[in-house]
Formats: C-alpha cells, sequence, structure tokens
C-alpha cells in the first residue's frame, strides 16, 4: 500500500484495505448481491412463489392422476388410501420443486458468485 492510498476517503479506503489483505475476497465484499437490491429481490421473490403455485396446482394433478390410475386398474379404494397416495405424491414433488427452485433463486441472483471457494484454489489449485 502506498501512503497516498490512506488519504482516501473511508469506503474507497475500507475496500482498498480488503483488497491488499484479501485479494480473492475484494469482488464478494465490494459487490452488492441480487437480493440486497429491494426491487430485485421483490422480483425474484414473487417469479419463485409463482413457480411454487404452479408447481403445487401441477402436483396436485398428477398425484390425482396417480390415485385415478390406481383405482382404474385395482377398483375401489379405501378413502384413507387414495388421500395419502395424493399426499404422498404432492409432497415428493413439492419437495423436489422447492429444492431445485431455491438453487436457481440463489444462482439467478448472484449468490453462488459471491461464495468464496476455497476448495478450487486450495485443493485442486485452479484459479478464477
Amino acid at each position: 500500500m502506498l501512503d497516498a492510498d490512506y488519504a482516501l476517503p473511508g469506503p474507497a479506503r475500507q475496500s482498498l484495505l480488503i483488497a491488499g489483505a484479501r485479494p480473492h475476497m475484494s469482488r464478494a465484499m465490494t459487490e452488492k448481491s441480487g437480493l440486497d437490491d429491494r426491487y430485485h429481490a421483490q422480483f425474484a421473490w414473487a417469479r419463485f412463489r409463482t413457480i411454487m403455485w404452479a408447481m403445487a396446482a401441477t402436483s396436485l394433478a398428477v398425484g390425482l392422476g396417480v390415485a385415478g390410475l390406481l383405482w382404474w386398474l385395482r377398483g375401489p379404494l379405501p378413502w384413507l388410501f387414495v388421500g395419502m397416495t395424493v399426499g404422498g405424491v404432492w409432497a415428493t414433488i413439492m419437495m423436489a420443486a422447492l429444492l431445485m427452485g431455491l438453487m436457481f433463486l440463489s444462482s439467478g441472483t448472484g449468490h453462488d458468485h459471491q461464495v468464496e471457494d476455497r476448495t478450487s484454489a486450495e485443493v485442486l489449485g485452479d484459479e478464477d
């Protein structure tokens, strides 16, 4: 660091100090995340909720279709069995949709790019 760097205003000096101490963290510390921006976060979460509602309706339809197929192949079934089948199919599809949706939300808003990947640099020897 040069002596002239200490004449910088507070935030600029702080980011320069962070960059000098840990060059790999300077970008992650100074750039705003996608969800830190209020309007971007509102849009991302609204899209996520819309996708989840669509997946809930789709998984309910698939669950009812599976129960209908079982009813058609096996004959009349107890209502508890039908309810558990629909609920099990719905819950399985919703869990997969929730986890995949959160993964895409994290990737689409830039959170994945801000994570410090020590494994690549220390273990694999990769440089970004």
